[in-house]
């Protein structure tokens, strides 16, 4: 039986005391670590083990590179069959820290005046911080800051009816969104003193109405000072994000990325990008001078895709569809953009695509087919399926999108095997 425990590192001997046990794994908590590996370091955040962000900081670097490839390898071979797939190295971060470009904190009223942080651990619990070594200097300021003002009168009234606070960084800017149940006054009246106190602050946006009691973002947003959006910039390509903008949280990883498709060009024409989300992807493949059709669920993330088209010059090589990308498959001239299409650029959310969207590029026999997952099971579960109908697998390549924890994200591309009958 599997045991999951949260400490000891590959090779390590450890005595756990068993906490849960489920049919077919049980779960435990470290006692006391009987042997040590060679690769485990001083974890640099005070909070770690506590915090639930992130899991691996004991774990040196590039013994973390090493991990996450074996990781998509064995997916790879376990769930979808593809035991002798040539993988590429780990591409990673030459200084894994302060990477993300986001933060989502959880506010906690059991504390007065309330304090805020991030969930601990397989709990609900809020392990409180004041700074955090992950994310992007600005954000970091902006954080101690905000910790430093709990005390003042309009910012422990914010917090009395906050329920998470969203913020986003870039170029030296912040922007953030309060979430709470409805609208709040109380989030407006204390916007002018945070912009005046919180470094790079340059908007405050309140985020209500939210879907359920877990969503972190409300359906409806209200600029209550400042500016909403931000500009970030990769590879020549200019975005304008929100704090809950459906953008990529490790901007110079996207970059790599951007840098791997970019040295492999192919023919051009017209590109489907699928799960397009603000058009990241889908605008940096339209300035090397493809015609790209996005499509993406979230009607909020189009309009953004939209605006940053044009604000690059590039709307008239990128077009951008509303809809579930299952549905949109089915509609023309989407269908038959699709059967015309050398290439399909998918970059699903974790839990991988739908069958039909994979059944659907398999139909249209489209020649070439990029897949980003960020998630390694979903994507050998997903290759599989396209592997049998009749694709091979060309590259795969880990790369590190978000360091000191348990995820990779993959990149891979898949040929059909007789583009010349299509």
């Amino acid at each position: 039986m599997a045991v999951f425990c949260f400490g000891p590192l590959p090779h390590e001997r450890a005595r756990v005391r068993i906490t849960e046990v489920k049919r077919r794994y049980a779960v435990a908590e470290l006692i006391e670590l009987v042997s040590h590996s060679p690769e485990r370091v001083q974890p640099f955040c005070r909070v770690f083990g506590a915090c639930g962000g992130c899991q691996v900081q004991h774990l040196a670097y590039s013994a973390q590179l090493a991990w996450k490839r074996e990781v998509v390898r064995n997916a790879l071979a376990r769930i979808g069959g593809l035991g002798s797939v040539e993988l590429g190295a780990t591409i990673g971060m030459d200084d894994p820290r302060a990477y993300r470009n986001k933060m989502a904190l959880v506010v906690d009223h059991s504390a007065q005046p309330p304090r805020f942080g991030f969930y601990r651990q397989r709990s609900h619990d809020v392990v409180p911080i004041d700074e955090c070594p992950v994310v992007v200097p600005q954000l970091d300021a902006a954080l101690g800051a905000l910790d430093a003002m709990r005390g003042t009168q309009t910012t422990e009234r914010m917090l009395a009816d906050a329920r998470h606070l969203v913020a986003r960084g870039a170029h030296g800017q912040v922007v953030l969104s309060v979430t709470s149940e409805r609208a709040s006054e109380a989030v407006h009246g204390a916007a002018m003193s945070l912009m005046e106190t919180l470094p790079g602050l340059v908007g405050v946006t309140n985020s209500y109405d939210r879907s359920s009691a877990n969503a972190i973002l409300g359906r409806q947003h209200r600029v209550v000072g400042g500016v909403a959006e931000i500009e970030a910039e990769i590879r020549g390509v200019v975005y304008r994000v929100s704090p809950g903008s459906f953008f990529q949280i490790n901007t110079e990883m996207v970059g790599r990325i951007f840098d791997f498709l970019g040295a492999r060009r192919a023919p051009r024409g017209t590109m489907l990008d699928l799960f397009c989300g603000i058009g990241t992807f889908a605008l940096y493949f339209a300035k090397l001078g493809w015609d790209v059709i996005g499509v993406e669920e979230n009607a909020r993330a189009v309009d953004e895709a939209v605006a940053n088209a044009r604000l690059n010059g590039l709307a008239s090589r990128a077009t951008f569809v509303a809809g579930r990308v299952e549905q949109a498959l089915r509609t023309e001239p989407l269908r038959s953009a699709l059967r015309g299409a050398p290439t399909a650029f998918l970059d699903p959310p974790r839990k991988g695509c739908d069958e039909p969207v994979l059944a659907a590029i398999a139909d249209a026999r489209v020649p070439r087919v990029w897949y980003l997952s960020c998630d390694a099971a979903t994507l050998a579960r997903d290759l599989k399926f396209l592997a049998a109908k009749g694709y091979r697998l060309e590259t795969v390549q880990p790369f590190d999108m978000f360091p000191q924890t348990g995820h990779v994200e993959t990149l891979v591309l898949m040929e059909y095997s007789d583009p010349v009958n299509r």
